[in-house]
């Protein structure tokens, strides 16, 4: 089984931040892509693919070490 879980994240401004955000989001366990929507100086959508859904506090938590908020 496949999830797609899509969140919004604040305070990326650049490709590096967005960079930043896929990486600790690829960390975690079960996850096969992430997709960052970049919105300069906005929210932007990332849209994260699992092989099980994910659980929200780590979704949470991997936005939060890369240095974001998740809206």
């Amino acid at each position: 089984m496949t999830t797609t879980t899509t969140i919004t994240v604040a305070g990326m401004t650049c490709g590096h931040c967005a960079g930043s955000v896929k990486e600790e989001l690829s960390a975690l366990p079960g996850v096969t892509d992430v997709e960052v929507d970049l919105v300069t100086g906005g929210d932007s959508p990332v849209t994260i693919t699992s092989a099980d859904e994910l659980d929200d506090a780590a979704i949470r938590a991997a936005v939060d070490e890369a240095g974001y908020e998740v809206k």
